[in-house]
């Protein structure tokens, strides 16, 4: 039997439907989302919850003529699903497969890219104007939620919008939750805002009565009274009627998942001009009754067991975000002042262990980067030791205050850089590929990425220790590599490099994660041409290691390649080059690092291969450089300094 998802080739599809259709198609979309993405992971309990308000919104609205702009993206599924996409939803967040967010080149059904949360309400405003100054006629609906309220971003343009007073609808998707809990003073304006029902209630009863009444009847006496009666209600019910006083008219809160509903209010919604907010209540996880327990598990995951929600766990060591929250415990154990930050990402930075054994020192203040590392700053200046835990592509968002409000006035600010380098199924937006860029430029900053757990650990308590200002060290999105881990810490002496293995033709300098695949490579290049190669782990990125920078330059060593998982431009491989230039030292230095481009997503493992920074590709690009290749290729730039 035919069903109807196999009927739905683009929204013009959705409006041939009657209200029972659609609900059994709200019903196969969940099923269809289920099966796939118990077997590839992805973003399971917002977008389950978002299922019906896509079909409306597509019912009413005719994307793209209409401007339907999702905000963060991992609440569309469904309108991938039913914008074209159905046939490749199988492929998503594989490499070469569609995306799990927003790509405006992917389809013209999505309006703006999303990958961060709290964009789509400026994004929305400034195609509203450009369509009145081009003097057009097309509806702006921009849709937001999953938390994304609690952005400052999202209030800035919530302000302007209702000074501007252009025509545009936002929707509230209003689950209740973030990727974990909401935190904040709104989600419980929001909590008031849904008792409000009760307002609704008496207002619709009181019109009812009145409607009853002869028009002679009422006086401007009795009118005033009505208005003032019904302001007084609103006061009672609603406190403060924050969205109305910024200019907006107030719609809801509206049953998410009533299609009839939904469709009747968003085509009265239509017509009206000027702001419009409506509250939509979704149930996050809608549907499956493993995603609505485990809410924060079923934000985004890997592959689980249909039936049952458990996690597919695959065999092999444990994280790094994990070995993150177990040390951070740990020292906190012993230091009264270590307290822990992160924005909205308590689960996915492992932090999930302090909340559970600190309660009082783990703070989540929601999708806030920019409030998170200023009140970092706050309490650093109070003699706490935060960590402020925030993953790299996210940490972009605050890089005005960590020059600002924390090296400026060198406050040992304590950061942890999750996801750096590539994430891989997150795709572009989430890459951490610029962190030792935009950092090493900020002075008094110091800047350090561990070979391996062992190594982590003890720059976690360096960091805790450190308090001559701020200190980051970067992590990757990965598995750690199995070592026995040590039962003690030691402090490691800030700049320092470690020599792993000497050599007198070339030296390679190595970062991070791309220390070990850099040792193998070094290894199978002295079978293969009989070099000797020197392996260096510079773990500092800022300060370096300049004393072994020049015993490495007056040892004779006629080649220098530097290893990184970070992008070319301003990274490491830059910093030699300017510490070579300086002292006026002549010697060749082959970069290796991340391209020029953006790199799409897909398995962490496929992508290294790709930009050439696993084991074969660094081992083929310096069997290059020693043969006395020097070209450019469109992954890897060779660089001398002379």
């Amino acid at each position: 039997m035919e069903k109807i998802i196999d009927r739905i080739k683009g929204p013009e599809d959705i409006k041939k439907l009657n209200f029972d259709e659609l609900n059994l198609l709200a019903a196969e979309i969940r099923e269809f989302m289920l099966d796939i993405l118990s077997k590839v992971g992805g973003h399971v309990a917002p977008n389950l919850g978002s299922v019906e308000l896509t079909l409306a919104l597509h019912y009413v609205f005719d994307s793209p003529q209409d401007k339907l702009i999702w905000d963060v993206g991992h609440q569309a599924y469904p309108h991938k699903i039913i914008t074209g996409r159905k046939d490749n939803f199988h492929t998503i967040r594989q490499y070469g497969g569609i995306s799990g967010f927003l790509r405006r080149e992917e389809s013209p059904h999505d309006i703006f890219g999303a990958g961060h949360a709290s964009t789509s309400l400026s994004a929305a405003l400034g195609i509203a104007v450009a369509r009145d100054l081009k003097g057009e006629n097309f509806k702006v609906v921009a849709i937001i939620g999953d938390g994304a309220l609690t952005g400052g971003m999202a209030f800035e343009a919530l302000n302007n919008i209702g000074a501007q007073k252009r025509d545009l609808i936002v929707v509230l998707n209003d689950n209740e939750m973030s990727i974990a809990e909401n935190i904040g003073a709104l989600s419980n304006y929001l909590v008031k805002l849904k008792t409000s029902r009760i307002y609704n209630r008496m207002k619709e009863d009181v019109w009812e009565l009145l409607g009853k009444l002869p028009s002679s009847t009422l006086s401007y006496r009795t009118r005033d009274l009505i208005k003032r009666v019904k302001a007084a209600l609103e006061n009672l019910a609603v406190p403060t009627l924050m969205f109305e006083e910024l200019g907006y008219r107030y719609v809801g809160p509206i049953h998410g998942h009533n299609i009839k509903q939904l469709i009747n209010t968003f085509e009265r919604v239509k017509r009206l001009k000027g702001p419009v907010l409506v509250h939509v209540l979704t149930k996050k996880g809608k549907g499956y009754k493993p995603a609505e327990e485990r809410l924060e598990l079923f934000h985004g995951l890997g592959p689980f067991h249909r039936i049952t929600g458990e996690p597919i766990k695959k065999p092999g060591p444990t994280k790094w975000s994990k070995i993150y929250g177990k040390t951070i415990v740990e020292l906190a154990e012993k230091d009264e002042k270590i307290v822990a930050i992160t924005a909205a990402m308590t689960l996915g930075t492992g932090l999930d262990l302090m909340r559970e054994r600190f309660p009082e020192r783990h703070f989540d203040v929601g999708i806030a980067e920019q409030h998170a590392v200023t009140f970092a700053g706050g309490l650093a200046v109070e003699g706490y030791k935060p960590f402020a835990t925030i993953y790299s592509t996210f940490l972009q968002r605050a890089y005005d205050q960590i020059i600002h409000d924390i090296a400026l006035q060198k406050l040992p600010v304590r950061f942890a850089i999750d996801r750096a380098g590539l994430v891989g199924e997150d795709g572009p937006t989430h890459h951490g590929a610029f962190d030792i860029s935009y950092l090493r430029i900020i002075p008094n900053m110091v800047v350090m990425a561990p070979k391996d757990e062992n190594e982590f650990r003890d720059m976690i308590y360096t960091a805790s220790i450190y308090d001559e200002g701020p200190i980051a060290f970067r992590y990757p999105r990965d598995r750690v590599y199995g070592l026995e881990l040590k039962n003690t810490f030691d402090a490691i002496p800030i700049g320092s490099w470690e020599i792993l293995k000497d050599g007198k033709d070339i030296a390679i300098l190595a970062v991070g994660t791309m220390v070990y695949p850099s040792l193998e490579a070094a290894k199978e290049l002295e079978e293969e041409l009989g070099a000797s190669v020197k392996v260096v782990n510079a773990r500092f990125v800022k300060p370096m290691d300049t004393a072994v920078l020049f015993d490495i330059v007056d040892s004779g060593v006629k080649k220098i390649v530097t290893v990184e998982e970070n992008a070319l431009i301003g990274g490491f491989g830059d910093a030699v080059i300017e510490f070579l230039t300086e002292i006026k030292r002549h010697i060749d230095v082959l970069r290796l690092g991340l391209p020029d481009q953006f790199i799409e997503h897909g398995a962490r493992k496929i992508l290294l291969q790709k930009v050439g920074l696993d084991k074969n590709g660094i081992k083929e690009r310096i069997k290059n450089f020693l043969l006395g290749y020097t070209g450019v290729n469109e992954w890897h730039s060779a660089k001398s300094v002379k």
